[in-house]
């Protein structure tokens, strides 16, 4: 078996075949993705603006855990699992918070912003604790420009070698410096999460179901796959639309001074693998990432970022950005469930795959590199997996 990072230059003799609708619905195989795919992943939790004073703490729960984000009283930045180590108790609950120390409400065990246990009640009566050997479990975090993300296991790419390929076209839109516009968002799907994706890059379905998309970006719609990046982008005509929402977009669109020109018109759209997506206007960037629940139910987690900006004209261009793609997602909501329904049809197998569709190919090959099974047409016999 390959090794679950591995990336071949091998043909692929899958490449014309998308995945088979079992793997959007089979619970043996959804076990295996979350061990293979998902749990080795990195996921976006916030900004450090939304941490940035010591005991600020942002949450994300996903995949059965639980994860606090803490600015330390030294100011470092830090991934710890939501567990008690007495019991197994939740630490923290909600979202967002600040705590100068995290009290255990079960037992008030106490832990530091640093993960250090550092008060026991009855301590005496635990001979063989050991305090330093007791801190909360840390996970893997990175900082990329700005943005914080967690990874519960495994040693693949980093958040920056996978955006590599895209880091200067990036750079000009000033990450660092973002602001929270909105809090995070929650929002169930019943739909399997690659469904979700797989929408996501599709662009086949623009100038089909989209017809607001269509009228703003005529036929400038494009896409590309680098190894572990889906890079999709639209320029805003200049052809005045009927809706009027996309209208005002078109017309009040402020300059943004640091933006190049060929960008101050331009929707940029990145999907980071596996799971995670954000959108580059002039006016903001949104994140989402679509989180399995269960082996066909989701639930999007999605937030908004943007460089301060008091102009009267950039609030209401982003309030028309809003209800362009509210639009847009409830016509996308539609869709993926829809097809999620299709995909537990006995009548569907795997379709045909058009070579076009460069995102969907790269992203159906990375899942069967990861797990061979994938390439099979039909459900193997329960308990494939643990033979």
């Amino acid at each position: 078996m390959a090794h679950p990072f591995a990336t071949s230059d091998a043909p692929d003799p899958d490449a014309d075949w998308s995945l088979p609708g079992w793997l959007y619905t089979d619970p043996e195989y959804h076990a295996v993705e979350v061990e293979r795919v998902l749990r080795p992943s990195w996921q976006i939790v916030c900004h450090l603006n939304d941490v940035a004073n010591p005991g600020d703490f942002h949450t994300i729960d996903y995949l059965g855990e639980s994860v606090i984000v803490v600015r330390g009283d030294d100011h470092k930045v830090r991934g710890f699992a939501n567990v008690c180590r007495h019991r197994a108790m939740r630490l923290v609950e909600g979202p967002t918070g600040c705590a100068r120390k995290f009290v255990c409400p079960y037992h008030a065990w106490t832990y530091e912003t640093d993960g250090r246990l550092s008060g026991v009640p009855m301590r005496r009566d635990y001979p063989a604790l050991a305090l330093e050997d007791h801190g909360l479990a840390a996970v893997d975090l990175e900082v990329w420009r700005g943005f914080v993300f967690v990874r519960l296991e495994g040693d693949g790419p980093s958040v920056a070698a996978m955006m590599a390929p895209y880091d200067a076209q990036i750079a000009p839109y000033r990450f660092e410096e973002m602001q929270t516009l909105s809090p995070v968002r929650l929002r169930e799907r019943a739909v399997n999460w690659k469904n979700v994706g797989d929408n996501y890059s599709d662009n086949l379905h623009i100038p089909v179901a989209h017809d607001g998309l269509t009228r703003l970006f005529g036929k400038s719609y494009a896409i590309e796959a680098a190894p572990f990046v889906d890079k999709m982008s639209g320029q805003i005509v200049d052809r005045r639309s009927d809706n009027p929402w996309e209208r005002f977009y078109q017309t009040h669109l402020p300059r943004v001074d640091h933006l190049p020109e060929a960008n101050q018109r331009l929707w940029l759209y990145f999907k980071l693998w596996p799971n995670m997506a954000f959108n580059l206007y002039a006016d903001q960037i949104d994140f989402m990432q679509w989180l399995p629940l269960t082996p066909t139910t989701s639930v999007l987690r999605e937030m908004a970022f943007a460089l301060p900006d008091d102009r009267r004209e950039m609030k209401l261009v982003r309030y028309a950005n809003w209800r362009i793609n509210r639009v847009v997602n409830a016509e996308d909501t539609w869709l993926i469930d829809r097809v999620q329904q299709g995909m537990a049809s006995r009548s569907y197998t795997a379709g045909p795959i058009g070579r076009s569709e460069v995102c969907l190919r790269s992203f159906a090959r990375k899942i069967r590199e990861r797990i061979p099974e994938a390439r099979l047409h039909r459900a193997p016999a329960p308990g494939w997996s643990r033979r």
